[in-house]
């Protein structure tokens, strides 16, 4: 099939941004189609205050597509999804801190919604993602988006590079978050002041101590709290609380602010130190997935989690899906099970997993 036909089908959460992204595409001549996953109840508790799939963003997508006088078809995806919650107790359970979003976008958004266009002939998937694609060598590639702040790509980096040239990300044009916003207000659209939402959706106010103790409950072992002397300075009531950088709730009185270094859950136990014992001056990574050709050693700015800014560094490929980075400067808090992004410039060239 060819993507040059104009169908597109817009992954609507019942956002703001998907909504905007909506029109965006409609205004630029796309024949638009709305598509709402459901992923279903996730938690353990039926009551969850916000699950992947609630009546009220179902309600809202809807409402924005009768708005727009655009269809919107309701995709099931629940079943998937068991699978990256299942994911992210693992990971919780192996002493690291999972980023389930990457895999939900890369696994399920993406993948269904271009498994879905290719059966009913759309050339074009989209979402409202603030990442832009470009071309690079004359291929699809992604871009930081231009609101700064607001930039989403390094949660796509996980998307396989075969199915870029079908992606459109038309908000990660506009300059900032206010003028999504602004759009949607013109529109007179109910969505255009709503909070954004969480970055874990299926994790109720944060707290996944419920969902561990019932997928992963070995994660919540309580064990000992150590400075890197092996000196115990503390007990703590589960491994999974902590995560690699953390200062708040440690609840140990060291004379000097105290951060999590390292997490061994074999033992149950949490190493802390001062802020010199989180630093690093790199990282190594695996399950690499490159949207751009690399070798050899290359110099690039990593990111390192969600909301990091990136630092400079050399970056060698090791093996067909590894690398590892030096920085130029060590950096803070380098954690295991987050992803390791690289970019050249404003270019997403892929990344992987830190080990």
């Amino acid at each position: 099939m060819s993507p040059e036909t104009r169908k597109v089908l817009v992954a609507m959460s019942g956002g703001v941004d998907s909504s905007v992204a909506a029109w965006m595409l409609r205004e630029g001549g796309y024949e638009v189609t709305g598509v709402f996953l459901c992923m279903g109840t996730a938690g353990p508790r039926e009551e969850a205050s916000r699950s992947c799939c609630s009546p009220q963003d179902a309600a809202d997508a809807r409402r924005v597509a009768e708005k727009l006088g655009i269809d919107l078809h309701v995709l099931n995806a629940g079943e998937d999804f068991q699978g990256i919650v299942r994911a992210f107790a693992d990971e919780y359970a192996r002493g690291r801190t999972p980023n389930p979003c990457i895999h939900c976008n890369a696994r399920i958004k993406f993948a269904r919604l271009l498994s879905l266009a290719e059966a009913v002939g759309a050339g074009y998937v989209a979402t409202g993602h603030h990442a832009r694609r470009v071309s690079v060598n004359g291929r699809a590639a992604i871009a930081r988006g231009r609101a700064v702040g607001k930039d989403q790509s390094y949660a796509l980096f996980a998307l396989r590079r075969d199915g870029l040239a079908r992606v459109l990300l038309p908000v990660g044009e506009l300059a900032d978050k206010a003028e999504v916003r602004r759009i949607a207000r013109s529109l007179g659209l109910s969505v255009s002041d709503k909070p954004d939402s969480q970055e874990v959706c299926f994790v109720g106010d944060g707290d996944y101590a419920d969902l561990l103790a019932a997928l992963a409950p070995q994660a919540l072992r309580g064990g000992d709290i150590v400075d890197s002397a092996g000196r115990v300075l503390g007990r703590h009531e589960g491994f999974a609380r902590f995560t690699i950088g953390q200062r708040r709730g440690l609840r140990v009185a060291a004379g000097v602010p105290m951060y999590v270094t390292r997490i061994d859950p074999r033992t149950a136990t949490v190493t802390i130190g001062p802020r010199e014992e989180v630093m690093a001056a790199g990282l190594t990574a695996s399950g690499a997935n490159w949207h751009v050709e690399v070798d050899g050693e290359f110099e690039a700015t990593v990111q390192i989690r969600y909301n990091h800014r990136g630092a400079p560094g050399l970056v060698r490929i090791t093996g067909a899906d590894t690398f590892e980075v030096r920085f130029a400067q060590p950096v803070v808090a380098i954690t295991p099970g987050q992803a390791a992004v690289v970019y050249d410039g404003q270019v997403l060239l892929g990344g992987g997993w830190i080990d």
